[in-house]
């Protein structure tokens, strides 16, 4: 997860700025961003969901807020890079950090 504060009139809620909105506003845009893989739309749901629980937990309420937002982008094979190098999910799957069971489908979900 990466978090960015903006500030209140860099936001909108419909056609009004939460500058406008007053200061008991809520609002949060939390994007997941993932390497491709096994991200069925059942798995994607869950993660999701599970976003949302733990970010109501941190900040001490029972449920999320209904102008929290989640979106989840997949970023194609071959599509991600650091340290100078392109990065996959590939070089991943005999590591150790996948269970068997997820690496296989990771390997289905890619066709490797």
């Amino acid at each position: 997860m990466h978090f960015t504060e903006r500030e209140p009139d860099m936001m909108a809620i419909g056609d009004r700025l939460l500058a406008d909105a007053g200061p008991d506003t809520d609002a949060m845009v939390l994007d997941v961003t993932v390497m491709d893989g096994d991200w069925r739309r059942e798995v994607r749901a869950e993660v999701i969901e599970r976003v949302l629980a733990a970010m109501a937990d941190a900040c001490g309420l029972t449920e999320p807020s209904p102008s929290w937002w989640v979106t989840f982008r997949v970023i194609d094979e071959g599509s991600w890079g650091s340290r100078g190098t392109v990065l996959s999910v590939l070089s991943l799957l005999d590591s150790g950090v996948f269970i068997e069971e997820k690496a296989t489908a990771v390997r289905a979900a890619l066709g490797a």
